[in-house]
């Protein structure tokens, strides 16, 4: 990959990570934890710290987690990183994909390293019933795994499309 391909990918993880933390601190600064704001019939916002993972996985440990994560999301971007720079030219949704991850990963990090928990405010919800609250960062990561999903679903460019019998 070249030099200038590599930044125009990689300016579109620093976009995803400033949008992320930007909206971040607008929830900070206007939620008050745990109160939802309703927006729609299924759509609030509510602020919430989350010191575990997806789903607030492992967030009821004595703070081990915090470092655990810490090296964990540094470590997938530095894969991420190595990951974009031997992908060939001709990868579709690929490069976007591996940004995607990479912007979520460092929006989450940021927070982890300089709060202590990750800052949720995404409520999505129907009938009584809640998704786990969630972030830019969170929305950038799904988005992310999805277009890798579809990459890998298609056939390889270049290959010929099978004769119709």
């Amino acid at each position: 990959m070249t030099l200038p391909r590599y930044a125009a990918w990689l300016l579109l993880a620093v976009l995803i990570a400033v949008l992320d933390l930007w909206t971040k601190a607008l929830a900070t600064a206007n939620l008050e934890l745990y109160r939802p704001v309703e927006i729609t019939g299924w759509l609030n916002l509510t602020l919430a710290h989350n010191t575990g993972a997806a789903f607030s996985f492992l967030a009821d440990g004595d703070g081990w987690q915090r470092i655990f994560f810490i090296v964990v999301a540094s470590g997938i971007s530095l894969f991420l990183l190595v990951w974009l720079w031997r992908i060939p030219l001709q990868g579709r949704a690929l490069p976007a994909a591996l940004m995607l991850l990479l912007g979520g990963a460092i929006g989450n990090l940021v927070d982890r390293v300089r709060l202590g928990y990750v800052v949720d405010f995404i409520d999505v919800h129907y009938g009584g019933w809640h998704w786990p609250a969630f972030n830019i960062a969170d929305s950038a990561i799904v988005i992310g795994i999805a277009l890798m999903l579809i990459e890998s679903l298609l056939p390889p460019r270049g290959t010929p499309a099978p004769a119709a019998e």
